[in-house]
């Protein structure tokens, strides 16, 4: 590295629980929020600003919650727990309770994916009851759309990414599985697309750049798997990158496209170039694995943060802002 990797700007203590799943908030006038998920079913709605939780909801009786994201606006909450149920939650009326539930039967850790199609629905892709499957469903009606169940046996279903492609009719679904391979799925057909084995060992996370068309995904070993989709919407295995340690829980892409970073076992987040997948930083603070990580969605781009949240029951901060926009 040619400079020395900085140290986080700021840490939010006091979840007390490991980390698993972050989401910013941040665009708009409003306060700037960061949301995360903890291993005791507890959802943190951290101020930015004060740097101190504004509301701690309780959910998911006590069970581990595995992922939270918004929808449409920050008032509108979804969170997943392993508790078999994906919950709702509408905070501009200070509720405690979910609005509303989707049971999903999944005993596994892979997370949800949701696709916002118009201003007030969504889509949203879950692991089902069987290993193997994936239910996806409108929100809010919960109006079933799809089964995705491969023909082959793949294992369990580890990750997932919906979206929608800028041509063709409706959205695709990537998934990662136990056996190590990645499945395109055409959601509207039930359809699989196109089937790759990126990895010896399971996919834990993936992460897709739909302009360019692009993804990366990790497992328990040292190499992130590169791979493109081609116009005949098949995947292509390209050079990945070697890892110093083996070990990847999360991997995000920034929404300028320029950076990735990964949540390591080795308890470091790496930062990379995008654009040729070269390595940038690795980020050392916490005392054990980190689990999640994302990228502030903030207009000002000298106010964009990276956040990392660990099994040491703590949120990391860091400024990768520069002027150029792709280094750290």
């Amino acid at each position: 590295m040619s400079r020395p990797a900085p140290s986080p700007i700021y840490t939010l203590r006091g979840a007390g629980a490991p980390l698993n799943s972050l989401h910013f908030s941040c665009h708009g006038e409003g306060t700037p929020l960061l949301f995360s998920g903890s291993g005791k079913g507890a959802i943190h709605m951290w101020n930015l600003n004060s740097r101190r939780p504004e509301k701690v909801i309780e959910g998911h009786s006590g069970s581990s919650v595995m992922w939270v994201s918004t929808l449409q606006s920050r008032d509108n909450l979804i969170s997943q727990g392993r508790d078999m149920q994906v919950c709702l939650w509408d905070l501009s009326e200070g509720r405690s309770e979910p609005v509303d539930a989707v049971w999903t039967g999944s005993v596994g850790f892979c997370q949800c994916s949701v696709l916002e199609t118009s201003p007030s629905a969504s889509l949203l892709a879950y692991p089902g009851q069987q290993t193997e499957e994936i239910r996806v469903v409108e929100l809010p009606s919960k109006t079933p759309v799809c089964t995705l169940l491969p023909e082959a046996k793949l294992g369990m279903v580890m990750s997932m990414q919906l979206w929608q492609p800028d041509s063709g009719p409706g959205p695709l679904l990537l998934a990662g599985y136990e056996d190590g391979s990645l499945l395109l799925w055409d959601v509207t057909q039930r359809a699989d697309l196109s089937r790759v084995r990126a990895h010896p060992e399971p996919v834990m996370c993936l992460t897709f750049d739909t302009e360019r068309l692009r993804g990366v995904s990790g497992s328990s070993e040292r190499e992130l798997a590169s791979w493109t989709l081609d116009e005949q919407s098949k995947l292509q295995l390209r050079d990945g990158v070697t890892l110093v340690n083996p070990g990847v829980s999360q991997l995000c892409l920034r929404g300028d496209g320029k950076l990735l970073a990964s949540a390591g076992w080795d308890h470091r987040v790496r930062v990379f170039g995008w654009k040729k997948l070269r390595p940038l930083a690795a980020l050392q603070y916490h005392t054990d694995m980190v689990l999640s990580v994302a990228f502030s969605d903030h207009q000002d781009p000298r106010r964009r943060l990276l956040a990392a949240g660990s099994k040491d029951q703590r949120i990391s901060l860091w400024s990768i802002y520069s002027e150029g926009g792709d280094a750290v």
